[in-house]
Formats: C-alpha cells, sequence, structure tokens
C-alpha cells in the first residue's frame, strides 16, 4: 500500500507543511501524515501572522521559497507593519488572518505540490534499528518505512487540556492527544519534559458593542509579506481595542482557588511573554486595566477572537469576568478559553540540522522544540525539512548564521542555550538585526535557497533585478546636485535646516527628517530620474543610504565573530580531560557537543575564561 519514502513528516501543523513542501520541492518522495486532514496548518490560536521578529521570520521563509508568506498573504484580513516610527531593523510585518481559508490555502499550496503524498493516521512509533530512523508506525498498524523522519508534534505529546478543575487528555479541544512516541524516545535516552500553553474564549461578535472600544484599522498600503507579487485584499477588516478592570480583575481572582496553574494540577512551564489573564493579574497587581485586542476569525464570520485574555480559569468564571469588561455587557461566547499541556524535548539533543544527536535520520521541528509560535514552527519545518531532503542524497547539511537570518538566530539559540520555558523570537535576541531586515530577507537568502534547488528562477530573476535596481538609485544620488533654490522651500515646510552651496542628493538623504519618496516629490529632477523604479528598490537604496555606517559596523562585528565560527571542535573532543575547565563548563560542554567555537561561548554558564582555554587546546 505505501512506498518507501525519502521524507516522512509527522504532523501537518504550521511546521509539518513548510517540511513537507520543502522537502518535496527539493525533490524527495514525500509523505505527509496527519490525524486529520481537516485541520491542516490549522491557526490553533491567534488568526494572525508576523508581529515583532515574527514577520521578519516569515519574510524569511519566503525568501527561501516557502510558502507561509504567501498563505498568508492570500488570507489576510488586515495588513499592518508595526514599528514604523523606529528604524527599518524594527520594523515587522503582521496580519490578521481568516483562519478558515488559510488552512484551506495551504491545504492548496501542498496538494499542487509535486513528489508529495499525504495520509490520515496517527503515529504511535517510530522504526528505530542501529541507532537510525528507518520509518514509522501508525494507529491502524501500518509500518511506512523511510530515509528520514521529521517529528512536527506540536501540543499533541501526551497533551492535556486544563479548564478550571476539568483535565482531559487532548492536543487541542476537542482533539486525541498523542501516546507512544514520547515514551519510545524516553526508553532509547532522549530527555523529555512538559511546557503549557493557553488560548482565550472565542466570542460571539454579533453580541458586542464595538462603539464603546476604540477602532484599530488596517494600514492603507498592503506591504504583504511574499517577495512573489502575490494577489492582496481590497478592503480590510479592522481590530478594536478595549480593557480589563478592577470589577473583571476581582471576579477573575474568585477563580484562583480552582485554577489549575496556582493549584498545581500544570507542571509545564507556561511562556513568559504571553501569560494568561490570571498570571497578569498576579504578577503585575498593582495594574488596574489591561488592553485587550479584539480580532475577527475571517471575512465572513462572526467569532471573535480575544487577544489578551488567554485563560484557564472555570468557564463560569470566565464568562462573568468578560460580561463586564466595556463592550462585552452582553457577550455570548462560543467556546472557553483552556490551558494545554504537553511534552517536549530539550533542543540541545539536535544538531544544527535539526537532526537528533541519538538517532540518526530522526529531525524535530516546532514545539517538540520547546518554541512557542506559527513562525517559529514554521522556519524549522522549512529547515527540517531541507535537511532531512539533504540527508537522504548524502548532502551537507544547510545551516544558517546568526549573522545571516532570524532562523539562524533562533536555532542556535534553542542547541546552544536550550530551553525550559517556550521559547519565542523578539528583535533584541539578534545582535545583528541591523543586517537582518524584514526588507532585505530576499537579498539575504534566496540567492543561498536557489543554489539548493528551492528558490524558484521567478524569485532569483526578481533578486537580481532589485540589486542592480538598488546600485543605480544609489548611483543616481550620488551624482545628482541639488541646488539651495531648488530645495529649501521644502527644507523649511518639514523643519529642516536650509542649504547654502549645491550638495549632492545622497548627504541630504543623510538627514533624520527627509525620505527619498517625499524628496523625491518635492525635487523634481529626482522625481523623473527615479521614474520606473519600483517602490520596494527604491525603500531599499533609501535605507542602505541612510543606516550604511551602521550596516559597515555591523558587517566588521560580523567579521570579527565569524573568525571563533571558522574555529571546528572535532566531535570526538573529550571536555572531561581539560582540568582547568570548571565542574559546569565540562559537563555542558559535553552534553551540548558544540561544532564551533563561536557556538561554545554562547552556552550558558561558558565564561571567556573557558574560551580562551578550549583555544589553546586546540592549538591557537
Amino acid at each position: 500500500m505505501f512506498q518507501e519514502y525519502d521524507v516522512i513528516i509527522v504532523g501537518a501543523g504550521h511546521a509539518g507543511c513548510e517540511a513537507a513542501a520543502s522537502a518535496a520541492n527539493l525533490g524527495s518522495r514525500v509523505l505527509l501524515l496527519t490525524m486529520n486532514m481537516q485541520t491542516i496548518a490549522q491557526m490553533s490560536c491567534n488568526p494572525a501572522m508576523g508581529g515583532i521578529a515574527k514577520g521578519q521570520i516569515v519574510r524569511e521563509i519566503d525568501a527561501m521559497g516557502g510558502y507561509s508568506g504567501i498563505v498568508t498573504d492570500l488570507s489576510m484580513i488586515q495588513f499592518r507593519m508595526l514599528n514604523r516610527s523606529k528604524g527599518p531593523a524594527m520594523w515587522s510585518p503582521r496580519a490578521q488572518n481568516d483562519r478558515m481559508l488559510f488552512s484551506l490555502k495551504w491545504r492548496e499550496k501542498l496538494e499542487e505540490t509535486s513528489n508529495l503524498d499525504f495520509y490520515q493516521d496517527v503515529v504511535v512509533g517510530l522504526l528505530i534499528t542501529g541507532g537510525k530512523c528507518r520509518g514509522v508506525i501508525t494507529g491502524l498498524g501500518h509500518e511506512i518505512k523511510s530515509k528520514s523522519v521529521v517529528l512536527t508534534n506540536g501540543t499533541f505529546l501526551n497533551g492535556v487540556v486544563h479548564i478550571g478543575e476539568k483535565n482531559f487528555k487532548g492536543g487541542r479541544l476537542a482533539e486525541k492527544a498523542v501516546t507512544g512516541i514520547t515514551e519510545q524516545l524516553i526508553a532509547i535516552g532522549f530527555e523529555g519534559d512538559r511546557l503549557k500553553t493557553g488560548t482565550p474564549p472565542r466570542i460571539d461578535g454579533r453580541s458586542l458593542d464595538y462603539c464603546k472600544m476604540e477602532e484599530q484599522p488596517g494600514d492603507k498600503e498592503i506591504v504583504g509579506f511574499s517577495y512573489l507579487n502575490t494577489e492582496k485584499p481590497n478592503s480590510q477588516r479592522s481590530c478594536w481595542i478595549t480593557y480589563t478592570n478592577k470589577v473583571v480583575h476581582d471576579i477573575l481572582k474568585t477563580g484562583f482557588d480552582r485554577s489549575p496553574m496556582f493549584s498545581g494540577r500544570i507542571g509545564g512551564v507556561g511562556p513568559r511573554y504571553c501569560p494568561s489573564i490570571e498570571d497578569k493579574i498576579n504578577r503585575f497587581a498593582e495594574r488596574e486595566r489591561h488592553q485587550l485586542f479584539i480580532e475577527p476569525e475571517g471575512w465572513n464570520t462572526v467569532e471573535i477572537y480575544v487577544n489578551g485574555f488567554s485563560t484557564s480559569l472555570p468557564e463560569k468564571t470566565q464568562y462573568e469576568a468578560l460580561r463586564n469588561i466595556v463592550g462585552f455587557e452582553r457577550v455570548k461566547m462560543f467556546r472557553p478559553g483552556y490551558a494545554i499541556e504537553y511534552d517536549f524535548f530539550p533542543p540541545t539533543q539536535l544538531k544544527y540540522s535539526l537532526e537528533t544527536k541519538l538517532i540518526e535520520n530522526l529531525f524535530f521541528a516546532g514545539q517538540i522544540n520547546g518554541t512557542t509560535g506559527y513562525e517559529e514552527a514554521a522556519c524549522q519545518g522549512l529547515m527540517a525539512g531541507i535537511n532531512a531532503h539533504q540527508k537522504t542524497r548524502n548532502l551537507q547539511p544547510v545551516i544558517l548564521k546568526r549573522s545571516e537570518a532570524y532562523i539562524g538566530v533562533l536555532i542556535d539559540d534553542l542547541i546552544s542555550k536550550g530551553t525550559d520555558e517556550p521559547y519565542r523570537m523578539f528583535t533584541s535576541r539578534a545582535e545583528f538585526r541591523t543586517l537582518l531586515r524584514q526588507d532585505n530577507a530576499d537579498l539575504r537568502l534566496t540567492e543561498l535557497s536557489y543554489r539548493l534547488g528551492l528558490a524558484s528562477q521567478e524569485r532569483i530573476d526578481a533578486v537580481i533585478k532589485k540589486k542592480k535596481s538598488v546600485e543605480k538609485i544609489k548611483s543616481i544620488l550620488n551624482e545628482l546636485p541639488v541646488e539651495p533654490n531648488e530645495i529649501n522651500q521644502w527644507f523649511e515646510q518639514i523643519g529642516s535646516s536650509l542649504i547654502t552651496e549645491k550638495q549632492k542628493a545622497q548627504k541630504i538623504m543623510l538627514r533624520p527628517d527627509v525620505e527619498l519618496t517625499e524628496f523625491a516629490e518635492a525635487f523634481l529632477p529626482m522625481k523623473e530620474a527615479l521614474n520606473g523604479f519600483s517602490k520596494d528598490a527604491i525603500e531599499q537604496a533609501s535605507i542602505q543610504i541612510k543606516y550604511e555606517v551602521y550596516i559597515e559596523k555591523e558587517k566588521e562585528l560580523v567579521q570579527r565573530m565569524s573568525l571563533m565560527e571558522e574555529l571546528e571542535i572535532p566531535e570526538t573532543f573529550d571536555y572531561k580531560k581539560i582540568s582547568s575547565l570548571g565542574n559546569e563548563a565540562r559537563e555542558k560542554l559535553t552534553k551540548i557537543k558544540p561544532r564551533t567555537l563561536g557556538q561554545a561561548s554562547r552556552i550558558s554558564g561558558i565564561n571567556p575564561s573557558d574560551v580562551q582555554i578550549l583555544m589553546v587546546y586546540m592549538g591557537r
């Protein structure tokens, strides 16, 4: 019934879908196994993609030839570019999506992908012989063989749903948990642990009074996520903002004694940066209110997602508290919020390719590695799919550096530092964020992906054209003279210093209050010179000119740091023999087995003196 596959993907969430697409598009024979074909790429929590740092990840996935950016564009109901008031390194795209359309578009993209088969069944075990993974065992008793396996189990591994004092097994509400895989991996020698996440109640939008809330419309210009010319919506749906209050907090507190989080029934650690409403009230007792974002679930549904009100309190407590929020006085609840506790495997047990150190040909991606968020899962899936394909072809793994992509930062953080709480990406985690902007992900990654055979000819052609356009624009600005009488009137209007002698346009662009598009509107020769260039190329040229000094400084830092990244540590290196290393350093280095001296320096608990000792022992 089943052929032998190159790659089997277990789970069809965001990580599984990207893994299946990347491996299949590279030429592997792929089987995507899911418990339910109707929930492929389901947005289990927030119906949104992107946000601070997460938007950069989605653009990187797209630049590599993944599908998340395209699907997001095709299903968005609202788009916003966050942090526009800050520098471009902080700009982060975010989209509100139609939940059902998102899943539908993902399935369409996967069904259009050659070499990709689907099967609906649960995986209960792995075929492992001689320290190598050779396939999976399903709940229906099938043994399906493959050259590699990627586990993307999300919250389903021994998942337990909590609502007040009620708890039951489940990977999501009304969906079965998965047993067998954790138990097998632990028996082999893997280290496992538990994490927790949660979701807010879903509300009937017809029962809300939006007149009492603050409207949050989308941007007038929809930039989108994909570097391809994807279709964008002609209109957008607004979100809304309201707040909790003291009465709401007092009602919620009445349920604390029945809270699984406070009673100790939940052992897993929850996400620090997306706490439940009861956790926020408990941790920030001095605050009289907390902001809530009222987000539509799609174009043609009244269902509402209450962002900021994640909770596992009893249903009645949830409902009574909701009724006391401004605009929610007549609220009707579709379903309560809940917490879910699940197994994960500390990611220090992985190689940079996301292959496990203990079992060859077995890859982990997504929440099984301790991350939280669709975007974090999707980028791991992309890389796991690529590297599972590479493994079946006896090719070198593809590893992105911290200086190349947020994806590289995420994977390096997981493997070098590990995590004991759900990991979420932030711009602050990336030391080279001036280089890793959302506007240049295609310039950073598409050429690499094209050489692999993943990014399309259309994508590389667009990148080549963009590079040429940017250089041409910079050359024009460097040569174009600007006379005082041609520009001083505009300077007066924007409150900028007047010039007394002729200057090049490029020098004027260095002023913080001068933007290239407005400059061109005020200065006709420039407007004419830039006619015919795309808005994307004009923006890219403007950023490169304005931030050239900072970009060059960061490149110099990357170059200095790369010297340590080039110093590879042999896998057989015996840290226990180095008596001058501290006990903690020896223990962590032996456990993690860093690939390079650079990685060793980023391991928690490794001091500069430990790095110097390693350099001596490595003959440096």
